[in-house]
């Protein structure tokens, strides 16, 4: 039996959001430019999404540039930016095909004119999709999210829009980027970092992590197959024992 027959496709996560680390040391390794790694990094995109979409995954969500990285050189931002264009171009009919439904969170005024039209333009022709939900953090950081969150919350209590006895978890998340997306079951990092790097830091208050040494371009559906297996072997008590789950 190979390991996708071995889910149990009724304890999925229903929001798996991974970490997508590693292009640059897997172009190291061979000795080749960053560049090179990233171009094989989006085959690896395609065949997570593929591959989540198979087992049942209602919502996957991807770290594909951070509020940090647009301190990399920049050449290597404006490479990333095109990748996002040219990929974007490319997968329009394989996520209507698969019927995925593309989305995206983050500061993404902070995007190039061009990555940003041609983001929201795949987003308006897939947004019937129902299948998957698969979301992009672009430009994305976590205490940036929560930073927005807190102005927009204090600015509606000055203005007596909201009381601040009323101000509850279901408040905050609404204010949040994600407040379309279930909170993350499960949080995949690739190329062996055991570290969040400011990505969903409230959204992942509960979720289960799984660290991999392999690098994202090297990662497949297998690897992904394998991260699910861990997850349902786990045992998710929510602060609670594990007596009071049995009963």
């Amino acid at each position: 039996m190979d390991l996708k027959d071995q889910i149990n496709k009724d304890r999925l996560p229903q929001h798996l959001a991974i970490i997508m680390d590693g292009n640059g040391r897997w172009a190291k390794q061979k000795g080749l430019f960053r560049s090179i790694g990233h171009e094989n990094g989006t085959k690896a995109v395609r065949e997570i999404v593929e591959g989540s979409a198979e087992i049942g995954i209602p919502f996957l969500t991807l770290y594909a540039f951070s509020t940090e990285n647009w301190n990399r050189p920049k050449i290597e931002v404006e490479l990333l930016m095109k990748l996002l264009v040219s990929s974007l171009k490319k997968e329009i009919k394989t996520l209507n095909d698969n019927d995925i439904k593309l989305n995206a969170i983050g500061n993404l005024d902070a995007l190039p004119k061009k990555a940003y039209k041609e983001l929201l333009d795949v987003i308006e022709k897939t947004k019937n999709n129902k299948r998957m939900t698969l979301t992009l953090a672009l430009s994305y950081g976590s205490r940036e999210e929560i930073t927005k969150t807190i102005k927009e919350i204090s600015l509606k209590v000055k203005n007596n829009l909201i009381s601040p006895h009323d101000i509850d978890e279901t408040v905050i998340n609404n204010h949040l980027y994600t407040q379309n997306l279930p909170d993350v079951d499960l949080l995949i990092r690739t190329s062996g970092e055991q570290r969040i790097s400011n990505f969903l830091l409230w959204q992942i208050a509960y979720a289960e992590l799984y660290f991999t040494e392999t690098l994202w371009p090297d990662y497949t559906k297998n690897h992904l197959f394998e991260a699910i297996l861990n997850y349902q072997n786990r045992e998710r008590r929510f602060g609670k024992t594990s007596e009071q789950l049995n009963q």
